[in-house]
Parts: structure tokens; C-alpha cells; sequence
């Protein structure tokens, strides 16, 4: 799950991600989140969570634009950003 954590200013835009994503086991696998902001906004935080069972959540990666990437234990050298550059793209790659 990809959320937009914070955005400054003016009307929430779009969050848009693929409702499903195929991995192949072993492979890496990229988790697109796009966020389509209005007039004026400006994406400073990304945080994306995994969705366990029972609607319960871990967190998996904050991605802030003054702070920078910050990847839970778990995931630690498993999760990468695409591209550097705006958060707008709030991608990751999901490596192995």
C-alpha cells in the first residue's frame, strides 16, 4: 500500500497505483505509485505499508523528500527507489 503521508497546500490531487502488481518469486519486482497533485502541492513524505492479516499493517519504507529514505529492518537492502528526483513518483523496486 502506497500512501501519501503529508501534503502542503491547497486540494488533495490523485494517489494512482496498479490495484495488482505480478512478482515472480526470486525476481525483483517495481511497485508504482504516482501522485497527481493540484495546483501547488508538493509531496514531502511517501510511506508505503505491507497489509497483513486481519487488516493489520507494517511499515515498510518512508521515503521523505528532506529526511530521505528510511527502510525498515526487514526490508533493509531489499527496497530502492527507481529514480531519484521528485516524490510525485513514490515507486519502489522490491528486490528477490
Amino acid at each position: 500500500v502506497c500512501e501519501r503521508a503529508r501534503v502542503l497546500a491547497g486540494r488533495a490531487g490523485v494517489v494512482e497505483v496498479q490495484r495488482s502488481v505480478t512478482a515472480v518469486l526470486g525476481q525483483d519486482v517495481v511497485l508504482p505509485c504516482r501522485y497527481r497533485a493540484q495546483e501547488q502541492e508538493h509531496v514531502v513524505q511517501v510511506t508505503w505499508l505491507k497489509r497483513g492479516p486481519a487488516g493489520s499493517s507494517a511499515e515498510v519504507a518512508v521515503l521523505n523528500r528532506e529526511h530521505g529514505e528510511h527502510v525498515q529492518e526487514p526490508y533493509a537492502g531489499r527496497v530502492l527507489r527507481p529514480a531519484a528526483g521528485p516524490l510525485e513518483d513514490g515507486a519502489i523496486v522490491l528486490r528477490n
